[in-house]
């Protein structure tokens, strides 16, 4: 792509000093209140954006409207890229994380490979991992980077094997157990017209909690502030001044807020921020899906761009890195950043990108259209919405995940809201079918993970001890405290959040089919193996015993489905969530 003007030098693992907790003091403040002569200065603009999610179609129901405006796509985000990239001679594109998992059928049909061909077309520079990187744990997130043919569905063209990714992984505080070494670089560093540009790049330290532990077993996620001070300090003997964080965590505005304000930005990106080293100045943060330009005092006082640019390709952020040529460092009062749209109608389609995606329509179509149930009214509540409240979607879920454990004695379902990635929507035509179908494409929409269903005996007070784990602190779950679960039919019980941690389920609330939850009975529960791990922080299921596993969710959930026509939303089971 003509639009790289850099040289990457990516630091291995061996660059993070073992496996243990660093203890590295801020470097000196840089005095970025020097105003050099401006033609002593050199001006990078910086191309980034976050939680692409393999979101490749220009489709509503993939992307979603924002301020109003249809947005999104990748031959629109590719667009938009190229668009910005003219008169800028002196342009690098990041990102920071989640480009990958969580994604809709076209790319996660295909574990992802889809996306990432997109993104080596749109000359992606570098990113982050972030936590949906490791969904299928870390020897495919490596394959995803180095390339090669799945090891279970092989190739898909094998004229053509999947190449990898053109662009660098960074996973500074993604620590091997084996060796101390990283699993992927720590940092690269581009050189843009003669001045080196360093980037450190990491995922939430939460992210064993958010993905199947079993697949991140062999690593260890470090603190993030303690990862990247260390890597700015290792960056700065090396001789690089111009540093930035690509961080896959974030935080929220308060309301109202637009898409380039930041109004009272939350944690934990506002408690980070200000705890990274003064040597960094600039942070680009993803995980939350939100977008915001904001400019944080960092621990000297000095004010840092801190950005995030929404999810699904629908914001790209151009920030404008000022460096002094002469100090090879940031002058941040000289820099600025700025979110924009990705509107479609103000675009032209990428045609290399429409090229990429209508090689794999070619080869998901016959799957996509598959009717396989219907609906008799929409059944709503995917992950883009509140993840802390019971929903239609998530009830429905665990009705499936029920339905299909009945071989094993199954009498109480578990769905995390979460991993609940689609809605059913009456209207909604996918692959031309009628009003009220449900596609194949449209079920795996709702469960992409490819997660197995298991069963194992709990205690009432065990089941308790799970709902508890619905609120945990930001401390432990990071930007997202509250993550509820979906419970099937016939199981009942009263939130009260106005309780303190862990006195939020209101004491013999419980009941199952209208008999209250005896809590030294037990009882058989079903759920995903995601959850039954350890996922999302519900620690207490492994206390389960006779564990028993099932079918694979989406499987599970088509012939639920093809069983069950036309499903209407379940009635709310959970009083004051």
């Amino acid at each position: 792509m003509t639009h790289r003007m850099s040289r990457v030098v990516a630091v291995g693992a061996a660059a993070l000093l073992g496996g243990t907790a660093f203890a590295v003091g801020p470097a000196q403040a840089k005095n970025d209140n020097d105003k050099p002569n401006p033609s002593a200065n050199l001006s990078v603009q910086l191309l980034s954006f976050n939680d692409y999610h393999g979101h490749l179609e220009a489709k509503n129901n993939e992307t979603g409207p924002l301020d109003g405006k249809d947005v999104g796509g990748a031959e629109f985000l590719s667009a938009k890229l190229t668009e910005l990239r003219a008169g800028h001679p002196n342009t690098l594109t990041v990102a920071a994380g989640d480009l990958i998992g969580g994604s809709t059928f076209l790319s996660g049909m295909f574990h992802d490979e889809p996306a990432v061909e997109t993104l080596n077309a749109m000359g992606l520079d570098v990113s982050s991992v972030g936590n949906h990187e490791f969904d299928e744990g870390t020897t495919e997130l490596l394959r995803m980077q180095n390339g090669g043919c799945h090891p279970t569905d092989g190739c898909y063209f094998p004229d053509a094997p999947y190449s990898g990714a053109d662009f660098q992984w960074l996973a500074a505080n993604v620590v091997r157990k084996d060796n101390g070494r990283t699993l992927l670089p720590a940092t690269s560093v581009k050189k843009v017209n003669g001045v080196d540009i360093g980037f450190i790049g990491m995922t939430l330290e939460a992210t064993p909690t958010l993905v199947s532990p079993a697949g991140v077993s062999s690593v260890e996620f470090k603190d993030e502030v303690e990862t990247a001070n260390a890597q700015a300090e290792l960056l700065r003997e090396r001789g690089v001044e111009a540093i930035v964080v690509l961080l896959h965590e974030g935080g929220y505005q308060a309301t109202p807020f637009g898409i380039n304000t930041c109004n009272g930005i939350s944690a934990p990106i506002a408690q980070i921020a200000a705890q990274l080293d003064p040597a960094i100045d600039a942070v680009v943060t993803g995980h939350t899906h939100q977008p915001y330009i904001c400019q944080l005092p960092d621990p000297s006082g000095a004010n840092r761009l801190v950005t995030s640019a929404a999810d699904y390709g629908r914001v790209v952020t151009e920030t404008e890195l000022v460096i002094n040529r002469r100090t090879k460092d940031v002058v941040r009062d000289q820099s600025t950043a700025t979110n924009h749209l990705v509107e479609r109608a103000a675009l032209t389609a990428d045609a290399q990108q429409t090229a990429i995606l209508d090689k794999w329509r070619a080869l998901s179509g016959p799957i996509a259209g598959e009717v396989v149930g219907t609906v008799a009214e929409d059944i709503l509540g995917d992950s883009s919405g509140n993840r802390g409240i019971e929903t239609p979607m998530g009830d429905l879920v665990a009705d499936a995940i029920l339905w299909g454990t009945q071989e094993t004695d199954s009498q109480i379902a578990f769905m995390n809201v979460g991993g609940v990635r689609g809605s059913f929507r009456y209207d909604a035509i996918t692959n031309g079918e009628q009003p009220g179908e449900i596609t194949y494409e449209e079920a795996y929409l709702v469960a992409p993970f490819g997660n197995v269903l298991v069963t194992l005996d709990l205690t009432g007070a065990q089941i308790q001890t799970i709902l508890e784990q619905q609120y945990q602190p930001v401390a432990a779950r990071g930007s997202r405290p509250m993550l509820a679960l979906g419970v099937s039919e016939g199981f009942t019980y009263e939130w009260d959040a106005s309780q303190p941690q862990g006195s939020r389920v209101v004491r013999g609330s419980m009941a199952l089919d209208g008999v209250p939850i005896d809590l030294n009975q037990t009882y058989r529960v079903a759920t995903l193996n995601f959850l039954a791990d350890g996922g999302d922080l519900f620690t207490g299921f492994s206390a389960g015993t006779n564990r028993i596993g099932g079918p694979e969710d989406l499987a599970n959930l088509v012939e639920f489905m093809k069983t069950h026509p036309g499903l209407t939303a379940p009635d709310s089971r959970i009083a004051g969530l």
